[in-house]
């Protein structure tokens, strides 16, 4: 079965899924930043089939959210590293790691985004950085607008 592209839309949410909504690749990014850089820790951690991650690694690469870097030449290895863009993803992971704990919460482990200095759990919350207030809350919505074309 074909896979629907979002590339076109013009909806952000369906513009990003196009290069994060394969479920592979999410995790993938969320191994990269505990600090996985090479196929195998990838492959180990995930029990992926070789051919899945080497796809998904390539299509991270190609959405600029990893950057293919090699470090052997024999036999020839790269590492896969988060560029400023799949660096950017985190709040997205650290919002979906909340999701997850709170409506579908693992049976034997804990996991928590702590507060390094003081060892406390603290949930993510997007806030506006004028205000302080989060952005989920009274006074803020989502709105779509055209952009005005440059006619220079």
């Amino acid at each position: 079965m074909q896979r629907k592209s979002f590339s076109t839309m013009q909806c952000p949410i369906a513009r990003g899924l196009e290069h994060v909504g394969e479920w592979w690749s999410i995790l993938i990014l969320r191994d990269a930043f505990r600090g996985l850089t090479r196929f195998d820790g990838f492959s180990e951690s995930l029990g992926i089939a070789p051919n899945m991650l080497t796809r998904r690694l390539s299509a991270l690469v190609e959405a600029g959210l990893l950057e293919r870097r090699r470090y052997s030449e024999r036999p020839p290895r790269d590492e896969y590293l988060l560029t400023q863009r799949g660096q950017d993803f985190r709040p997205v992971l650290l919002a979906m790691l909340a999701f997850g704990n709170r409506h579908f919460p693992p049976d034997d482990r804990d996991v928590r985004i702590v507060n390094m200095a003081t060892g406390a759990p603290v949930e993510p919350l997007l806030v506006d950085p004028a205000t302080g207030l989060p952005v989920d809350g009274p006074g803020y919505a989502v709105v779509s607008r055209m952009r005005e074309a440059l006619n220079t």
